[in-house]
């Protein structure tokens, strides 16, 4: 089995960085439109540097990692090569706002497709990626792709009408999260702690909050109410924060992320 990632960006990379701890890196792909690029990361990760048309004409698994505006050129460009093929294969798109339909449109192609919206977190195997699949891809087509990615973090499958809701929460949020981190840190170094010491206790207070929430399975609101003594330091700034519309933000934030896509649906 064989898998090749077009396009080595952010999101390519991690998902390539994942992909290499689940199988042999040997077995990965990889091309960049700048080579040095994908060449820098196929000697840290131990794959194989490539071009468009090789992964196109070879591999078994074909993840698109370019700008959605960018899907319609690349495509164009890889459709004789994906019609000559004798073997099967599986498109993976992680384009915002481009549906399954469209993509089949693009690619001209019969051909499997999975629709999938990752997170910069599966670099380090912590991520979550949000995934639908179109009728023509099998069980066992399913079941590689799983694989292939399972040390990325979490995987779930979704309605691909949910899909860019999951997204601007999931994939987009990771943004939100670090700006938070960030103030968090920049308050933390205005009452006097060190830089380096600011921005550790704060990730670490994220993530464990994050897993506390995940393995308890509370409302996130009773897991404030625990830690706000009456009168306390806790309820002073969540009342600050209040003050500041923070929920409103975080919200609108999310909001402006899916109302985005949904532009790039439209051209």
């Amino acid at each position: 089995m064989t898998y090749g990632f077009i396009g080595t960006g952010n999101m390519a990379s991690a998902l390539a960085t994942a992909a290499c701890r689940a199988v042999d890196p040997r077995e990965i792909y990889l091309s960049n439109r700048t080579a040095d690029k994908a060449r820098k990361l196929a000697e840290k990760l131990g794959a194989n540097l490539s071009d468009n048309a090789a992964i196109a004409g070879d591999c078994d698994y074909i993840f698109l990692g370019v700008k959605p505006q960018m899907m319609a050129d690349l495509l164009t460009t890889l459709r004789p090569v994906l019609k000559q093929r004798k073997t099967p294969f599986v498109l993976v798109s992680m384009a915002a706002g481009l549906t399954i339909g469209t993509l089949a449109e693009m690619a001209g192609v019969p051909c499997p497709i999975i629709r999938i919206m990752p997170n910069t977190p599966c670099a380090v195997g912590e991520g979550l990626t949000l995934y639908a699949c179109s009728a023509e891809v099998t069980d066992a087509q399913e079941k590689a792709f799983l694989h292939l990615l399972s040390r990325s973090g979490a995987l779930e499958p979704l309605s691909e009408s949910l899909i860019d809701a999951g997204s601007a929460v999931a994939g987009c949020g990771g943004a939100f999260a670090c700006l938070f981190l960030e103030a968090l840190a920049d308050g933390a170094v205005a009452c006097g702690l060190p830089r380096d010491k600011a921005q550790r206790y704060a990730a670490q207070m994220l993530i464990g909050t994050a897993e506390l929430a995940l393995q308890s399975q509370q409302h996130t609101g009773a897991l404030k109410d625990a830690v706000c003594s009456p009168g306390g330091t806790t309820i002073a700034g969540v009342r600050a924060l209040e003050e500041g519309g923070f929920r409103a933000a975080a919200m609108n934030a999310v909001i402006a992320a899916y109302e985005r896509t949904a532009a790039l649906k439209q051209g």
